[in-house]
């Protein structure tokens, strides 16, 4: 699939954002697209925390070499599931990294653009969800601290017991889609990876790919992604416009 960048001064980048804005529904990944939720709280710290947990009641053995040098603690989360899968295990993994999300939350820092965007969105009619392989719990946190509980509750739809179900399977874009009595047509999801895309492809809904830098652009357009911003500026100016 050819792929291309959206400019902000582009004259058919601002046709193609007029397009994606007028989707009824928004559903947003939550870290990148929201929030930086790691800025300060590292994700990698959190990775070697859960591995150094792990290893400490003698399962070091349940991760490959990879997994336990990962940056991403997600992946040591989605490791142990699939070989205890529905454990105590698990769930007490799963409580610790949530925690430490919780922790994350709290310096986390706003995506540039995303507040204003969010709250002018919203008071344009359009209804917005949060849609994430993060804790609701944590997300509830974040947007508390931000002011901007408002413009998606009760419509946050996170991380559950059942991990095999995170994205790129689509089970919480359609959650939403089911609560919000929303066509997944009518739809639009913002996310900055590309399992985001997958999940919106399978569920049906559009997608706008955001990437804080070029690596990521360039890993979002070569999973096939049509609109990839660096920027949500673009986004925010258009609508206003």
């Amino acid at each position: 699939m050819a792929t291309e960048t959206v400019e902000e001064k582009s004259d058919q980048g601002i046709e193609k954002l007029r397009e994606l804005i007028g989707a009824r529904v928004v559903l947003w990944d939550f870290d990148g697209p929201v929030c930086r939720l790691f800025a300060r709280h590292r994700a990698e710290r959190v990775a070697a925390g859960l591995v150094e947990w792990l290893a400490g009641r003698g399962l070091r053995g349940l991760l490959t070499e990879d997994e336990r040098e990962t940056l991403d603690p997600q992946v040591v989360l989605r490791a142990v599931d699939r070989r205890h899968p529905g454990s105590d295990l698990v769930a007490e993994l799963e409580e610790r990294l949530t925690q430490d999300e919780l922790l994350a939350a709290a310096s986390a820092l706003p995506t540039a653009y995303a507040d204003p965007l969010i709250r002018t969105w919203s008071a344009v009619g359009s209804r917005l969800a949060v849609t994430t392989n993060n804790s609701p719990r944590v997300v509830h946190a974040y947007l508390a601290g931000r002011g901007l509980t408002g413009c998606f509750a009760p419509h946050i739809y996170g991380r559950t017991a059942d991990l095999h179900r995170l994205k790129p399977d689509p089970h919480c874009l359609n959650r939403a889609l089911a609560a919000l009595g929303a066509a997944p047509e009518s739809a639009l999801m913002i996310g900055d990876s590309p399992t985001d895309l997958v999940a919106a492809e399978r569920a049906g809904v559009r997608f706008l790919g955001y990437a804080s830098g070029e690596r990521r652009a360039k890993q979002l357009r070569a999973a096939g992604a049509d609109t990839v911003l660096t920027s949500l500026e673009p986004v925010l100016l258009a609508l206003r416009g």
